[in-house]
């Protein structure tokens, strides 16, 4: 069992590592044993083989081999949140820690797709009325599109459900984490669940409200 626990606790660092929530890599491991296949944000996930108890996985992103390991397939039968139970452990602690010291803060004019941990602030000009979306995760979410602006440009910073509520128009906001990518030919900016989006206080520079999607 210790050796099964200490494959969940490399699970959830590759999902810190990837960005990738760790509810939707375990149930990305089912879709792989189901299907001998599956793909999960950058990752795709391949069945390699199962013995009585084990199921093997081969873990890639853009064809590089990230991973090969084992688990029990009792494991693939849990309930609940196997891996996000193993967020919290001093390995994944101290990456993120690492990681957010050598976050970017860039101006607006200097992003480019595809970029990762992206830190700034900036002032949101508008925000788009919001449509609701069927994901890809099978639910429905609202989603709106915010224009902000520092001194250097503008970009479109997509906002999702709760986000959309607690920022306006107006507001001077702080971004953490975010990734940059191109949709219709625009640059925009997407803070996941590993991200911060929070208002600021001008007069003070204090933080007055803290969000992720």
């Amino acid at each position: 069992m210790r050796k099964n626990n200490s494959i969940i606790e490399y699970l959830a660092f590759l999902s810190a590592k990837y960005d990738v929530d760790p509810d939707r890599l375990f149930y990305a491991l089912i879709l792989a044993e189901e299907n001998k296949k599956s793909v999960c944000g950058d990752l795709t996930i391949e069945w390699r083989g199962e013995t009585r108890e084990r199921i093997m996985f081969l873990i890639l992103t853009s064809s590089k081999v990230v991973s090969q390991f084992s688990v029990l397939r009792q494991f693939l039968l849990e309930t609940g949140h196997p891996i996000r139970a193993f967020m919290e452990t001093d390995k994944v602690r101290r990456f993120l820690a690492k990681r957010a010291r050598k976050s970017s803060v860039l101006p607006i004019k200097d992003l480019r797709s595809g970029m990762t941990q992206i830190c700034l602030k900036a002032k949101v000009l508008e925000i788009a009325k919001p449509n609701v979306v069927y994901t890809r995760y099978g639910n429905y979410a609202s989603v709106a599109n915010a224009l902000i602006t520092d001194e250097t440009g503008t970009i479109r910073l997509s906002l999702w459900n709760e986000q959309i509520r607690c920022i306006s128009a107006g507001d001077t906001i702080q971004i953490e984490n975010a990734r940059a990518s191109t949709f219709r030919g625009q640059r925009q900016l997407n803070v996941g669940r590993k991200g911060l989006l929070s208002t600021v206080d001008e007069s003070t520079s204090q933080v007055t409200a803290v969000i992720n999607s």
